[in-house]
């Protein structure tokens, strides 16, 4: 067998208002499941890495469906916790429209893998044969006992030999169990060699400040040089940050980029126009996939590493669901400019 890429967070349910329409507009809500590190899996999963997804949630049908969901892809569920109770965290979401922002309202409290202990996972076999750990930002916030185990996976997968990534991912809905962002994430940041972030998750996650506009439609890339510098200044012991740069010129409507400082120097991805977006949602996580699966194929070239992730993350605003279910020969087929969408007969 070999190595696994391991991520370790919440998978939950997702309620989905169809297509364009307002919460409740019609009596119906679309079920699927998602969450970052469930979505982080499954990308990378499709992009042909062996993925491994560890969470825990309750021994019902809810919750084995969430299982059968993610082991459909291909990904490893064996350490998946199915004995702590709880329940199936929710999330509702409503995709906006032109002027009109997308909407999410959680539904999380007391989830199986917020009441999850550190005790309730066996990091030390799970990260045995690891060689990458992914996690992010969103499940510390959700409670303690869940930015300890974040904690410990981090701590087991280091002492593994394993890499540690990071997406920050800021939700400013989600803390408040009594600590602030930075307390809990510049102490986990500490065992992360790569952190993936936008310019907000880096003021509001590490308490780092930069000067940026977002809602100008412009980006200056001298102030993310100089940001992401100060983030491997604060913490020598991370080799990449990778910073994705979205210009939201409307809900429909997005330039899509990043930026990369790496062990090689600081670069700037393809940029592309992203005009009638289907789902947003999950862009990011398939960012972080794209990047964990070109940073262990192509570390020597930075500029392609960068490139292809942001390549897949480009790809996934064009499919429904948290999963970005595109592959390789996919994503390197836009790099090579196949950008068309022209029929593949």
């Amino acid at each position: 067998m070999g190595k696994k890429y391991v991520t370790f967070g919440e998978i939950m349910l997702r309620l989905k208002s169809p297509g364009h329409e307002r919460f409740f507009q019609s009596p119906l809500l679309e079920a699927t499941f998602g969450g970052g590190e469930a979505n982080v899996a499954v990308s990378l999963s499709l992009l042909g890495k062996d993925a491994k997804f560890v969470t825990a949630l309750p021994a019902n049908a809810i919750g084995e469906a969430a299982v059968r969901e993610v082991r459909k892809y291909g990904v490893d569920t064996s350490a998946i916790n199915m004995t702590k109770g709880g329940r199936v965290g929710i999330y509702f979401l409503e995709t906006g429209a032109n002027q009109r922002p997308s909407s999410v309202v959680y539904d999380r409290s007391e989830s199986s893998i917020c009441l999850a202990k550190p005790s309730d996972f066996d990091f030390t076999s799970i990260m045995a044969d690891a060689a990458w750990l992914h996690v992010t930002g969103i499940t510390p916030a959700i409670s303690q006992d869940a930015a300890d185990s974040c904690l410990a996976a981090m701590k087991q997968a280091k002492k593994a030999g394993a890499t540690v990534s990071i997406d920050l991912n800021y939700r400013k809905k989600l803390w408040n169990y009594g600590k602030k962002a930075p307390e809990v994430m510049r102490e986990l940041v500490k065992f992360a060699d790569v952190i993936v972030a936008n310019e907000e998750d880096i003021q509001k996650c590490l308490a780092i400040e930069a000067k940026i506009d977002v809602t100008s439609g412009e980006l200056d890339t001298e102030v993310y040089k100089a940001l992401t510098e100060e983030v491997k200044a604060q913490f020598p012991n991370i080799s990449v940050v990778a910073v994705t740069l979205r210009e939201s010129k409307s809900a429909d409507h997005n330039g899509w980029s990043a930026a990369l400082c790496g062990k090689s120097g600081f670069y700037l991805s393809r940029h592309y126009e992203i005009t009638d977006i289907i789902d947003r949602v999950g862009g990011g996580d398939s960012f972080s996939a794209g990047l964990i699966y070109a940073l262990s194929e192509y570390a020597d070239d930075e500029q392609y590493v960068i490139n292809f992730a942001v390549a897949a993350s480009a790809l996934k605003h064009s499919i429904d669901g948290d999963f970005n279910l595109s592959t390789k020969a996919e994503v390197e087929a836009l790099l090579k400019g196949d950008g068309s969408g022209r029929v593949q007969r």
